[in-house]
């Protein structure tokens, strides 16, 4: 499995841990040592937020958070003791899509590593690597198992490195279960077919929810509308199964939109079969303060969606009576 993971990245090797937080932890420690700087993208999902502000400074790693739509804000950034950038695209929860291109245009000039979470995108919809990475991070809980019943991670790399990650999860715990690893081989068989069903139906959803006055923004990078269309189109080999709502009346109107749905479950997973909805002030951004959820694209009214493999017209239906 491990093997295959490596090909559909293509990377030298990859590694399968315990979980998509075990990933990234081993990922990173595996590439800083006390006194290294990293840098990060402001727009990364809350709990790797809050690995690299709270515990990776408290190892003595020190970490400065980047606005990455800042112009030159990677360059401004850098210490003589950077060692690694750190980013995620597709970002969650708002869908923003970074441009790899200079980043690794960076990365390659300094010799530092570029690190992408795709989980968002699933190497179905974009490999990192060919826009100029070096090591690629999955929670495999997500679309690479895709059913919602696994808890994993996954690093993808040079050979030399993932041992030094293997040598990492050992010390730190994170082996997967093995059980584990016979549910995610059994969704990688299925991946392709489940991601490009759930792109196809996620556009016609946005498209859909776009119409809507009830929605005051619908964050797809598929629509034209979206601030990174153009990216989207360059980088992905489709626009993905997540997107976001904001409503007009804020989190009251959020609330009860999320009591009416009946087809969506209201649950904090994503990628698989099964659509999902969830509000990020509540679960994977609820150790921020309003104004700082604010600041990243992430206000109160703010609901993402997760798209599975149901039938669309079935989605937009249940999509329609919770608006009624």
């Amino acid at each position: 499995m491990q093997k295959r993971l490596a090909l559909l990245e293509g990377a030298e090797a990859a590694l399968v841990l315990g979980s998509g937080m075990g990933a990234t932890a081993c990922a990173m420690l595996a590439l800083l040592r006390p006194g290294d700087h990293l840098l990060a993208s402001t727009f990364i999902y809350g709990g790797t937020r809050t690995l690299f502000t709270k515990e990776f400074v408290a190892m003595g790693i020190q970490v400065t958070l980047v606005d990455p739509m800042e112009s030159r804000g990677w360059r401004k950034k850098l210490r003589k003791h950077t060692r690694a950038i750190f980013v995620e695209s597709p970002v969650n929860p708002t869908c923003r899509v970074l441009d790899l291109r200079p980043i690794s245009y960076l990365t390659q000039e300094t010799g530092l590593t570029l690190v992408v979470d795709s989980t968002f995108a699933s190497p179905v919809n974009i490999r990192p690597i060919e826009h100029g990475a070096d090591v690629v991070i999955h929670s495999a809980t997500k679309y690479l198992n895709g059913h919602h019943d696994v808890l994993g991670g996954a690093v993808m790399g040079s050979t030399e490195y993932i041992e030094e990650v293997r040598q990492k999860m050992i010390l730190w715990g994170q082996a997967p279960d093995p059980f584990a690893c016979w549910l995610l081989e059994r969704g990688l068989k299925t991946l392709e077919l489940r991601v490009r069903r759930q792109n196809e139906t996620a556009l016609a959803l946005a498209q859909w929810c776009a119409a809507r006055p009830e929605i005051s923004a619908v964050h797809y990078p598929g629509l034209p509308s979206h601030p990174d269309h153009q990216i989207a189109r360059e980088q992905l080999d489709g626009f993905g199964g997540m997107m976001a709502l904001e409503f007009k009346g804020g989190g009251a109107a959020a609330d009860r939109f999320l009591r009416r749905l009946r087809v969506f479950t209201h649950a904090t997973s994503l990628g698989g079969v099964d659509s999902l909805v969830s509000e990020p002030r509540f679960t994977s951004h609820a150790h921020m303060t309003a104004a700082e959820r604010a600041a990243i694209g992430i206000p109160d009214g703010f609901v993402r969606l997760s798209i599975g493999i149901e039938n669309a017209a079935d989605l937009i239906a249940d999509l329609a009576q919770a608006l009624r």
